[in-house]
């Protein structure tokens, strides 16, 4: 058995990442649309059944999502006398604590609790790779998980979520974690992907767990201390965990992996720039929500934001002033709007049903 290797600083992955791109580009001759359609023809292991299944899995998470909304989540908030504006978002940020503290979960105990070593040496994820090799029951449970949630939140994001000022980015993002998903699964690169889903996921159950109690802190129409100082808490966890997992070790260990270690251990391994391309494309929108993550910090330091809060959202009183009149002539009433699956898009009430 291999040794693991030392995990590698910022320098030595630019230099051997850039390496290996850069002599696989110049050893690449015949690279083309003959030689992509080819490689999958060969290579690619992904059956109709497979994916119908995925698709039925979507589906039955955005049908489980609106059904817990409409009897738990929105009843709770109702409940708990949340501000309209808030108890408009709880739903959506409840979902997506549960799914990703679940999908997470699951990724501790694959990663630590089993026998596979991804996480203490990544190059491990290439060890004895094979042409349509089995993938084990265990991480194929989580690539079905996770590839049928990704699906259901291309629609969602679109349709039911809070629009957002990154909400196209986000789109992105689920379009190239979807297509990260199926075709690492394809070409079973599922070693790697379990990794990718592991370093992620945690970022989420922090932000949603923070934004939620920024959401109950004034229920009732009164302050409540101890989902402040949460929230507070939350946001400080989330700022350090983002750059530790996601611009840390997501480089350090996934793209040092892909880019240097995959040739080093499986010469010409297929779709090889396809997929470091797909992983940086996610690097990247990595960089632009920290972005987001500094703005936030700077308007504390400089005093211009009193409270944690979403800066990626929409003023939602200034949006909603304008709208006031034309609701009145209506005669819609908010609390009716979200009882009946309305939901709060720029701050205007949008109906967002299927």
């Amino acid at each position: 058995m291999r040794a693991p290797e030392p995990m590698p600083g910022y320098g030595l992955l630019l230099r051997r990442g850039y390496g290996s791109l850069a002599a696989a580009a110049r050893g690449c001759a015949d690279c083309g649309w003959e030689l992509s359609l080819r490689t999958w023809a060969e290579s690619a292991q992904l059956g109709w059944g497979e994916a119908l299944l995925c698709a039925l899995g979507a589906l039955g998470w955005t049908a489980l999502r609106r059904a817990a909304a409409r009897s738990l989540f929105r009843p709770f908030g109702e409940w708990c006398n949340l501000r309209p504006k808030d108890a408009a978002k709880m739903p959506e940020s409840a979902w997506k604590l549960l799914f990703y503290t679940i999908s997470w979960s699951y990724g501790i105990y694959l990663l630590f609790f089993t026998d596979y070593p991804f996480f203490y040496d990544p190059p491990s994820v290439f060890y004895g790779w094979q042409k349509g090799m089995d993938v084990p029951t265990d991480i194929a449970i989580a690539y079905l998980m996770q590839c049928s949630f990704y699906g259901h939140s291309i629609y969602a994001t679109a349709y039911m979520d809070t629009w957002r000022k990154d909400s196209v980015v986000m789109l992105l993002h689920h379009v190239v974690a979807l297509t990260l998903i199926a075709c690492s699964y394809a070409f079973r690169y599922h070693n790697v992907g379990i990794l990718v889903l592991f370093l992620h996921d945690v970022n989420d159950i922090q932000l949603e767990f923070t934004k939620l109690n920024v959401y109950f802190k004034h229920r009732g129409g009164v302050y409540h201390r101890l989902n402040d100082v949460l929230s507070n808490i939350g946001c400080l966890t989330f700022t350090v965990s983002w750059f530790w997992f996601r611009l840390y070790w997501f480089p350090l260990k996934v793209l040092y992996a892909t880019c240097y270690s995959s040739l080093q251990l499986v010469p010409n391994i297929p779709f090889y720039f396809f997929f470091n391309a797909l992983l940086l494309v996610l690097t990247l929108m990595n960089i632009y929500w920290f972005l987001y993550i500094v703005l936030f910090v700077a308007k504390v330091l400089m005093g211009q934001m009193q409270e944690v809060n979403d800066v990626r959202e929409y003023d939602v009183e200034d949006s909603k002033k304008p709208a006031t009149g034309k609701k009145r002539e209506a005669g819609l009433q908010l609390p009716n709007a979200l009882k009946e699956g309305m939901h709060l898009k720029n701050g205007l009430v949008k109906d967002k049903r299927l």
